[in-house]
């Protein structure tokens, strides 16, 4: 292979950090960046996720390869350019250059982005000639509107950047914020990360037993290909593990520390102005009107960086400084027939719910408004028959072994599909969205649902 094309794959590799490619497809890349460096063992355990590839299987998949992206101001810019009969360059999928915009076009009607509001802030015919304003009322309104519109675009798209940087940190830790300079120079280390990421993206299914470990048996086999040598800061961007955090200076778990502090600190936040107070913590079933979606994403970020702050914290020897303060998990909310299908199987509540309901909410903590120490976990966790340390509370949780890999199943809202043909299908009829189904696509959907096409468990009603 020509250095070239092992760029290309690599680079390939690095843009999968930010979306969802499925781990199968990854691993046929990381085949081809890797090509005759693998011994027989590596290329063995590597096909066994590779064969099922699109490219190797010539299929497709209804699943996205990518997570939603807030739409910029493009149209908006678009629209303010004709309007003032000028054109201004801009960014519109930057908040800050599109302010900017709005604050540069303004100046033509002594427009401010501070003060926006349509019934106080705008000037007056008195006001428009006294600047020597040559517009009647109904252009300078639609010129007020529209930079109107552009600023509350900006305050808007960045809310929803950084929601999704905050799941990207969730489910990959820093990995896509990885510089693609850094990523070329260490083929290795960027393959582990590119797989490694890729398995932790994976979709949840509607089950009772949790998740896949992501850690799997082609992810130990790239992990081990990793030498002293390897840059071990940028795996641990994605694995701040026993197995990585000591090949780190303390410099380095240092810094690490204070990223995973930051995110923990700023996801609180996020979390704080979205708590329901009607919610039941000893449950947490989602109530009507509740956006689950970015309550759920919001916390698998801030369960993500409190478990990389621990890990920091162990990993320096500083685990005392939970004896002042050690803020708690935070529960995601739960679909209510999930809930109803877990009582019906004989499954109480989650011991972790237990704790959780019983503790101060961690934004409080974090705030000094309240007081959580690691004396308070070892006693609730206990009380609730787990250990605080096994299970994360006090300490990292323990490494999980290695899993054997899966095939990515074929998901609609949870639920596995043998075909991606009829997932489409599912998928555009809103089945298993707790939505009313496309009427139109009613009887396609009841014969999908009888023939055998759904292979995951369901909840099922006795009558």
């Amino acid at each position: 292979m020509t250095f070239r094309k092992e760029r290309q794959i690599l680079a390939e590799l690095h843009r999968s950090l930010d979306r969802r490619y499925r781990p199968e497809d990854v691993a046929d890349l990381v085949l081809a960046a890797l090509s005759g460096r693998l011994t027989r063992r590596e290329q063995v355990v590597l096909e066994r996720a590779a064969q099922h590839s699109l490219r190797r299987t010539g299929s497709f998949s209804s699943m996205s390869a990518d997570y939603a992206r807030p739409v910029g101001g493009a149209n908006q810019v678009a629209a303010a350019n004709r309007l003032f009969g000028r054109w201004v360059e801009a960014d519109p999928d930057d908040p800050e250059s599109l302010l900017e915009f709005a604050a540069t076009v303004g100046q033509e009607i002594q427009w401010e982005p501070e003060h926006t509001d349509f019934l106080a802030d705008r000037l007056n015919r008195e006001a428009r000639e006294a600047v020597g304003m040559d517009l009647s009322k109904r252009q300078y309104n639609r010129r007020f509107r529209v930079l109107r519109r552009i600023a509350a675009k900006a305050t808007i798209l960045g809310t929803e950047q950084d929601k999704r940087r905050l799941l990207m940190v969730g489910v990959t830790g820093f990995g896509a914020d990885i510089p693609l300079d850094r990523f070329l120079a260490d083929p290795d280390a960027a393959c582990f990360v590119a797989y490694y990421t890729a398995r932790r993206k994976t979709r949840r299914e509607f089950s009772l037993s949790g998740r896949d470990n992501p850690f799997d048996e082609i992810a130990q086999v790239l992990l081990d290909r990793c030498q002293p040598r390897s840059d071990w800061w940028m795996i641990a961007q994605v694995r701040a593990t026993p197995d990585v955090l000591p090949q780190l200076t303390d410099e380095e778990r240092g810094r690490l520390l204070g990223q995973w502090s930051a995110v923990m600190r700023h996801s609180a936040d996020l979390l704080r102005a979205r708590w329901n107070p009607a919610t039941d913590r000893t449950t947490m079933i989602v109530r009507r009107g509740d956006d689950s979606t970015t309550w759920n994403n919001l916390a698998v970020a801030y369960n993500a960086a409190r478990s990389g702050w621990l890990a920091c914290l162990a990993s320096l020897d500083a685990l005392e400084l939970l004896d002042v303060a050690c803020p708690g998990k935070v529960m995601r909310l739960m679909a209510a027939d999930l809930a109803a299908w877990h009582r019906s199987t004989g499954g109480g509540v989650d011991p972790n719910t237990e704790v959780w309901a019983a503790l101060p909410l961690p934004w409080e903590v974090l705030d000094g408004t309240a007081v959580c120490t690691r004396s308070d976990l070892d006693t609730l966790c206990r009380a609730a028959g787990l250990d605080p340390e096994q299970s994360g509370w006090t300490a990292p949780a323990p490494p999980s072994g290695v899993a054997v890999f899966r095939p990515t199943p074929e998901l609609v809202h949870g639920v596995s599909i043998a075909d991606p043909v009829w997932a489409a299908l599912l998928r555009r009829a809103g089945a298993f969205s707790g939505r009313r189904m496309n009427p139109d696509l009613a009887t396609a959907v009841h014969h999908g649902l009888t023939s055998g096409v759904v292979i995951s468990d369901l909840p099922t009603t006795d009558k």
